[in-house]
């Protein structure tokens, strides 16, 4: 199929700014990218579609939801409303485990339905492309059942959908060795055997993994040709960034009490930092300081983190507000944050991105301004979303 978009007022690539743009795509992919007034003549002939005098940004990528779960937390979050803290609702049983117990009592049709609906929600919103965890199965055939329903869900979904196994909690009743070698020798080789994920995560915290833990997981996930990045520095420093790193790590993401030798480190390896505003916020944590990890030369990512404890959170727009607000980016930087660095915390230099050979992805914004989403708290003035330069219906 080829098309030739026309009517750009504004166009973010990200890391580019034109005025009376114009985009030519071609089997989905972009192939052009410059002004209207330049578009060569070997693609004046081709069908055209006119935005109208918008702006245009990169679809939205999203690397870290906890999409598939059963149930709410909303009791949870009116206890950390009145003071009581995540850690002490986790430790008595609470939290992750309540989730566990929630996702259990649903059917794979249930828990199929309420993540589809919610990724909608995402759509939207302008989120094109967007990791899905399992970690609240715990057990090896609740796991399995989560990576089933994501395996759903990116056969269906009009955005594309990544799977990541993660390895949350030690679940009640078993023994920390004995489920780290059942993950380790019987879980990770199932999953890349039958190909229900293509990364494995771990939650390396208190409360959670330890780093050594940590690392036998990972290196086992390796061993078996699975990607991998890490929950990190969220409620305590654990030093799981440096792992990240060193471990070639897709990314390391929370990273509340990370160092500057953290970010170093991550700078060095290439290891993408991705923050996650919705879990600091809520649960009251120290934010990250993106401005001086960007600084530091880490490709800074944001994320929603999706779930249905720590960040009950749907928008990415939101995200981005709080990064430039709390975390001193710039708007263009937001930007990118949210669409070019958090396609490469997916393993996906062609996400994210408005240039030749990228995946058609891109967002129209009912405004002539392409950040005016960033800066209307609250609303934000979407027109369509294209995914792979089809126009995605969004209602």
């Amino acid at each position: 199929m080829k098309q030739v978009f026309t009517g750009i007022a504004e166009l973010y690539t990200p890391n580019k700014r034109l005025e009376q743009a114009a985009l030519a795509v071609q089997g989905g992919r972009f192939v052009w990218v410059g002004t209207e007034s330049s578009l060569p003549s070997e693609y004046q002939s081709w069908p055209r579609t006119d935005l109208g005098g918008r702006g245009v940004v990169p679809g939205i990528v999203d690397a870290h939801t906890h999409l598939v779960y059963g149930g709410d937390r909303l009791g949870e979050y009116l206890q950390r409303a009145r003071g009581e803290s995540y850690e002490a609702i986790l430790a008595a049983g609470g939290g992750i485990y309540a989730t566990v117990r929630a996702t259990h009592a649903a059917s794979e049709d249930e828990l199929y339905e309420r993540a589809w609906a919610r990724a909608h929600i995402f759509l939207i919103q302008g989120v094109t492309a967007l990791e899905i965890k399992s970690g609240y199965g715990l057990r090896p055939e609740g796991e399995l059942r989560m990576l089933r329903v994501i395996k759903k869900l990116q056969e269906t979904l009009p955005q594309r959908v990544f799977p990541t196994l993660l390895a949350h909690v030690v679940p009640q009743g078993w023994a920390r060795e004995g489920y780290v070698a059942m993950f380790c020798q019987e879980l990770i080789p199932e999953v890349a055997r039958s190909g229900l994920a293509e990364a494995v995560d771990v939650f390396c915290d208190q409360g959670a993994f330890t780093l050594e833990e940590t690392r036998k997981i990972l290196e086992a996930a390796l061993s078996h040709g699975l990607r991998v990045k890490l929950h990190a520095e969220q409620i305590a420093h654990t030093g799981a960034t440096k792992l990240a790193a060193e471990l070639g790590a897709l990314s390391a993401d929370h990273l509340e009490q990370s160092t500057l030798e953290d970010w170093q480190a991550l700078a060095k390896s290439g290891t993408v930092g991705t923050i996650l505003p919705g879990a600091a916020v809520i649960l009251r944590k120290p934010f990250p300081n993106a401005r001086a990890m960007w600084d530091a030369g880490v490709k800074v990512a944001i994320a929603t983190d999706h779930n249905p404890g720590s960040s009950p959170l749907f928008s990415p727009w939101l995200g981005m507000q709080l990064a430039i607000s709390l975390g001193g980016l710039s708007a263009e930087e937001a930007l990118i944050a949210h669409t070019a660095h958090t396609a490469l915390a997916l393993g996906r230099a062609d996400l994210g991105r408005i240039e030749v050979g990228a995946q058609a992805d891109f967002v129209v914004l009912d405004s002539r301004r392409a950040l005016e989403a960033l800066y209307r708290w609250g609303h934000h003035p979407l027109w369509r979303v294209f995914i792979g330069g089809v126009n995605t219906p969004t209602v």
